[in-house]
């Protein structure tokens, strides 16, 4: 592999760092918790009593779908036979490695088997340009780590925001805690005398970009929205419109099908008073009664309501769930304005946890143009 640009001068890797795997170890040997990090092919596996290393080293994952992955670790540490331990020669900055290895993508090197895996000496074969200077590389490895802590501290930020939310959250959708002002009793339903079902129909993924038309398609119920859609992914033609559903504001959308009983019935609420579109593989609820489209689809996707739609569930390799049987979900919630109250908490939560998370990618992107420039030569340090 060669880095485009660089006025650093081509390098074999065996040049710069010897590889070896790690040590053989049972499963029964590695437990949640223990004194030792292990790694494995994959990145951390768990923890043990002992240890194979002492010290700063870079990790590759040997084998495993994630093979090529690439963790720097300092300390004791007990590396399992499907990691890679780079251990630096003498003129060379192993952290300054680490970053090396991982913009080198190594999992491109993988070989198809089974099992995927990678050859040490082939990869101990491949050239990169590096800089000859130690001092160099460690110049770059200091500035490419004060990012890496940037995004660490950040991320750690947004999953204490979201652990502060989850909390607040099963308080609030349960009436264990009531914000001030409000203590008249919640009522208790089934979804059925909520509302109404029906079917989402149509649009296929060829058919997700074909015009301007704001539409939802059942898999980005899993990977796309949380609780209630705040942007589109797939926008449809007219045509496409004439055999789609047409939803508004207040529906809830539940994937109808999925990989597994613990995820079936996902949804989320328009909070759109346009049209929007459903695709199909999406159960409908249009709601027949006041209720807040934020509040409530935050409710139903709470995990004391999705035990229910998981209960339900049909089938194995593909899990299915109808209308009849959402409609039998039972809900407890307040009155109208004490769910705005509790809808605009959620809102301030997901608003602030969403910018948290622009400020991450933005971090990222950072990073990504620091190496290229750093990594190249295009910007020295020394």
């Amino acid at each position: 592999m060669v880095k485009k640009k660089s006025i650093f001068p081509l390098t074999k890797l065996s040049d710069v760092v010897s590889m070896k795997s790690g040590e053989s170890i049972t499963a029964e040997r590695i437990t949640s918790e223990g004194k030792f990090p292990c790694f494995g092919g994959n990145g951390l596996r768990g923890y043990t009593t002992t240890f194979t290393h002492d010290g700063s080293y870079t990790l590759v994952g040997r084998q495993g779908a994630l093979c090529g992955n690439v963790t720097f670790v300092s300390g004791r540490f007990y590396a399992s036979e499907h990691a890679i331990v780079v251990t630096p020669k003498k003129e060379t900055d192993i952290k300054f490695m680490s970053y090396v290895l991982y913009d080198m993508n190594l999992n491109q090197y993988s070989e198809s088997s089974a099992q995927p895996g990678l050859s040490v000496k082939k990869l101990l074969e491949l050239e990169y340009p590096i800089p000859q200077n130690k001092e160099e590389q460690t110049a770059i490895a200091e500035a490419l780590s004060d990012i890496d802590s940037l995004i660490s501290s950040l991320q750690k930020l947004i999953e204490k925001k979201r652990a502060i939310k989850q909390g607040t959250m099963q308080e609030l959708l349960t009436g264990k805690k009531r914000l001030p002002g409000f203590n008249e009793e919640w009522r208790t339903y089934k979804l059925g005398e909520l509302g109404s079902f029906d079917k989402g129909c149509g649009i296929s993924r060829a058919e997700s970009n074909t015009g301007n038309l704001p539409a939802v398609r059942y898999g980005e119920l899993y990977t796309k929205h949380t609780d209630y859609v705040k942007q589109y992914y797939s926008c449809i033609s007219g045509d496409v419109a004439q055999t789609a559903k047409r939803v508004t504001f207040r529906d809830i959308l539940f994937a109808a099908s999925g990989e597994t009983k613990e995820e079936i019935g996902i949804c989320a609420a328009i909070v759109d008073k346009r049209d929007i579109f459903a695709g199909g593989d999406i159960v409908v609820f249009t709601p027949t009664t006041e209720i807040n489209p934020i509040f409530f689809g935050t409710l139903l996707n709470m995990p004391f309501v999705q035990k229910q739609k998981s209960e339900r569930g049909q089938g194995d390799a593909v899990v299915h769930i109808h209308a009849d049987s959402l409609s039998e979900i039972i809900v407890s919630m307040p009155e109208k304005n004490e769910q705005e109250a509790i809808a605009a908490v959620i809102k301030d939560f997901n608003d602030e946890i969403e910018q948290l998370e622009k400020k991450l990618v933005k971090y990222q992107q950072i990073k990504q143009g620091m190496m290229q420039e750093l990594l190249t030569g295009r910007i020295r340090l020394v």
